[in-house]
């Protein structure tokens, strides 16, 4: 599918990027593979790839993560192992044991898992779970790589004889030291070690009177080193128990080796996988260092990259504590060729760059450093003409190297390549070297390929703001501190500031006004009027921002302001229905307190009890009434609401939107003004107050017991004044 070129891959540098994961692996085969990295060749691998960094990506938020996966190189174990009749150390039992342990680990681990980890799971269930290398090697080898004791019958005679024999040399060795110790015949260090045997330090005068085999003296030749004849015959036999230990510990590794090499093909396969999975670790490694996501993947055509960073850049910088400055860019149907221009130094090639990369990462199975909001699309062919390319082997020029280069774009370019070029039609005379240039554009365009170029040539930016999908961009700079500000600007084309880098850098202002008068004076205000128009595009997007500031404060204003007349209106209706209830309570105290007059005066106590009565029937009644209503509404309530469930929900819906549309188009009734005097209520209270005045917009109603300010519209009149 894909076809990306190591020059590609050169000119964007991602063998730094590989060399950057290489160092979080923890296997020499991870290392080798990460080195190795290339983009994947269909879009299926891709994404394959990308989800199982993904996984593993996050199961650090997990309980239980991912067990370790490191192993020791085998590969030379490997191939002896391939070799008939070959016979293997310890050494490399102890390590098919442990990668057999590891890889026996992690398939159990993804297969229990499998639904928080599919890719992993589908990885390693390839392999079959097996402990038969683990349980030969554990029978044969102790934890130190030593072969046990009981590993054979006739290993276990030989070391109980050789512990005996070795008991037999101490014990006749220690007599004769004591022997000849008590006769004076030894030197001051008694005895010593030759050819890993003991002997007895004898002095040089007594070697005749010690029995034994001679078997070296001291450089002075004042001490001989004797084997006492006791021990000498137990130490020739010592050597043969030695020497039929080896060859049967030869038998058990011979036996061993045999029982390990049907697994061949499995270790292999561990390998590889383990070291597949330490590239993937690598790469979690990686992403966390940069801040590293998978963005969507997009199913049409769009390339959206939302604060994205040059990861090579990111990585260094943050090193040194310095800012890295994030790139928004897109390319769709509607935009897809972008004419970036702007002043050298101003971080054209670095945009370019970070675009190719994180391309060829993305599609390399690695995550990027990008906004989660980003979406990418994959390109069969990604083709890059950035830098000098001299080539003085082949006695090129720069134009001719650009040239040869733009034959082959031009031949493989299609509607599914991604082409970056730096400094478009550079090296060669500005008008022929542009007119050329357009051209070129212009067939990129017609085959419909995504691209982006970096150019200082009046003609492509107007190019790209006469044509459809061609856009201009540039990078911003400003005029006044004369530094570039790092942001791309789609839209608009950008001036060179070439006289404002100049003086920038030191150069007289005399010389730089003497060559102001020596440019075509067309081309001289068209690049000032570009210069001006960026400018400006600053100045309304500061004040856009100020704007829009001051539109949320008052927003935010408007919210406070009507959140506080909700707490006075609620405020208001609990007064409301606090006086209610007051009035009801004094017109009732009222009345007991005229039937208690009466009483007072005519102590007629038939009388008071039948008053009394008489006004709890009455409120009783009321009491009665009210409930009888509210039963009556809710038996109403309840009969409509049945009535309403076997109607088509859709028709009423319709009818009653129809209804409502007749009714907002009736003009509303007029509201009768209100004047002083004039009794009102709240349109949702009961009592009845009368209005003194009205102050600033506002009504002050007496209530008899207070006054309060209400607004005019909360108000309905109930009696006009006389």
């Amino acid at each position: 599918m894909s076809y990306i070129s190591e020059k590609t891959l050169a000119d964007l540098e991602f063998k730094e990027v590989c060399l950057q994961i290489r160092e979080y692996c923890v296997t020499d085969y991870g290392q080798k593979k990460a080195e190795a990295l290339k983009p994947f060749k269909s879009e299926k691998g891709i994404l394959k790839k990308l989800k199982e960094v993904k996984e593993y990506q996050d199961s650090q938020f997990e309980d239980k993560p991912i067990p370790r996966h490191g192993f020791d190189d085998i590969s030379t174990e490997l191939k002896r192992l391939a070799l008939e009749g070959s016979i293997l150390e310890e050494s490399a039992f102890i390590k098919f044991k442990a990668i057999s342990e590891t890889a026996n680990t992690l398939i159990s681990y993804f297969k229990k898992y499998q639904e928080r980890y599919p890719q992993l799971n589908n990885k390693f269930s390839k392999l079959y779970l097996t402990t038969e290398i683990i349980v030969a090697v554990d029978n044969i080898l102790d934890r130190f790589g030593e072969i046990k004791d009981d590993a054979s019958d006739n290993l276990s005679i030989i070391r109980k004889d050789l512990q005996v024999t070795r008991s037999k040399i101490g014990s006749s060795f220690n007599k004769a030291l004591g022997e000849y110790q008590a006769k004076d015949y030894l030197a001051d260090i008694k005895e010593s070690l030759v050819e890993n045997i003991r002997t007895l330090a004898v002095k040089a005068m007594y070697r005749r009177k010690v029995k034994g085999r001679v078997l070296g003296q001291s450089k002075t030749g004042s001490i001989v080193y004797i084997q006492p004849e006791s021990t000498d015959m137990h130490t020739r036999h010592l050597l043969n128990l030695l020497a039929d230990e080896e060859q049967e510990k030869k038998r058990i590794l011979k036996m061993l080796t045999e029982i390990v090499r049907p697994h061949l093909n499995l270790l292999k396969k561990y390998t590889e996988l383990l070291s597949d999975l330490d590239v993937i670790y690598a790469k979690k490694r990686y992403a966390d260092e940069i801040n590293g996501i998978l963005p969507n993947i997009s199913e049409d055509k769009t390339l959206y990259l939302k604060d994205a960073y040059h990861p090579l850049l990111l990585v260094s910088n943050n090193k040194k504590g310095e800012k890295t400055y994030p790139q928004d860019i897109q390319l769709d149907d509607q935009q897809h060729i972008i004419v970036i221009s702007g002043p050298n130094a101003g971080g054209k090639s670095i945009t370019l760059k970070t675009v190719g990369l994180l391309q060829l990462m993305l599609q390399s199975g690695i995550l990027i450093p990008v906004h989660e909001y980003s979406r990418i699309c994959f390109f069969d062919k990604i083709m890059t003409d950035i830098g000098d390319n001299q080539s003085i082997e082949n006695h090129l020029s720069t134009y001719s190297y650009r040239l040869k280069n733009m034959r082959h774009f031009l031949k493989q370019c299609n509607d599914k390549t991604l082409f970056l070029i730096d400094e478009f039609g550079t090296g060669t005379d500005p008008e022929l070297g542009g007119a050329l240039a357009e051209t070129f554009l212009e067939v990129f365009y017609e085959k419909g390929a995504y691209g982006i170029i970096t150019t200082h040539y009046a003609n492509l930016k107007k190019m790209a703001t006469e044509t459809e999908g061609i856009t201009n961009a540039n990078m911003m700079f400003d005029s006044r501190k004369l530094s570039p500000i790092f942001k791309l600007k789609t839209g608009e084309a950008g001036s060179s500031f070439t006289f404002e880098v100049a003086q920038k850098n030191g150069i007289p202002y005399s010389l730089i006004n003497r060559s102001k008068k020596k440019v075509e004076r067309g081309k001289l205000r068209f690049d000032k009027s570009i210069a001006k128009l960026q400018q400006e595009r600053r100045e309304l997007s500061k004040t856009k921002s100020k704007l829009s500031s001051k539109a949320n404060e008052a927003e935010e204003e408007q919210r406070k302001l009507d959140q506080l007349n909700d707490k006075l209106q609620k405020k208001l209706e609990d007064f409301q229905e606090l006086y209610d209830s007051n009035q009801k309570m004094i017109s009732l105290g009222q009345k007991l307190n005229n039937m208690g007059e009466r009483y007072f005066i005519s102590h007629n106590k038939k009388k008071l009890i039948g008053e009394f009565l008489t006004l709890i029937e009455k409120e009783n009644a009321k009491r009665e009434r009210t409930s009888k209503k509210e039963r009556l509404q809710q038996k109403r309530e309840k009969a409509k609401a049945e009535k309403e469930m076997h109607k088509r929900i859709t028709p009423i819906r319709e009818k009653k939107k129809k209804q409502k549309e007749i009714e907002d188009k009736k003009p509303p009734k007029p509201k009768p003004k209100l004047y002083e005097g004039d009794s009102v209520r709240m349109h949702d209270g009961k009592a009845v107050g009368t209005i003194d005045r009205f102050e600033k917009n506002k009504a002050i109603v007496n209530y008899g017991a207070f006054t309060t300010s209400v607004e005019p519209d909360l108000l309905e009149l109930v009696k006009r004044s006389k």
